[in-house]
């Protein structure tokens, strides 16, 4: 499995950007995708996340405290695209951003265990200024 995002870039708080994580390759019936952001020295924090059930084909999602309500993650299953909506943007916001694959999801929730992202796309870098 391979993932190439896009979409990062420059904006003004309370702006607007629309990240992609397109998934190629052979993915699992029960997956989960997960969007990382990264500070410098730090480590990659899941914001946000989604799983899909082909059996069900249904989807849950998480967020993290810090984007809920202003973030918004979607799945494209004709285009194998998992999209990360940021609205309202803020400075702190500002950060390396990766989607991520775990291939074994349990359907029911989205893993916060950075360890179970076995597939990683390159990060895309957002900047939000004052």
């Amino acid at each position: 499995v391979q993932l190439q995002a896009s979409g990062g870039g420059l904006v003004q708080a309370g702006g607007s950007l629309t990240l992609a994580c397109e998934a190629s390759g052979r993915t699992s019936s029960n997956y989960a995708v997960g969007w990382f952001r990264q500070a410098p020295g730090k480590e990659p924090e899941l914001i946000a996340g989604l799983t899909w059930s082909a059996a069900w084909s249904s989807t849950n999602t998480y967020y993290a405290d810090s984007v809920k309500g202003r973030f918004a993650i979607s799945r494209d299953g004709d285009k194998n695209t998992v999209y990360l909506q940021m609205n309202s943007l803020k400075p702190e916001d500002t950060d390396v951003y990766y989607c991520a694959l775990d291939p074994a999801s349990n359907p029911r929730y989205v893993s916060t265990a950075r360890t179970r992202y076995r597939y990683w796309g390159q990060g895309s870098q957002v900047t939000v200024s004052s």
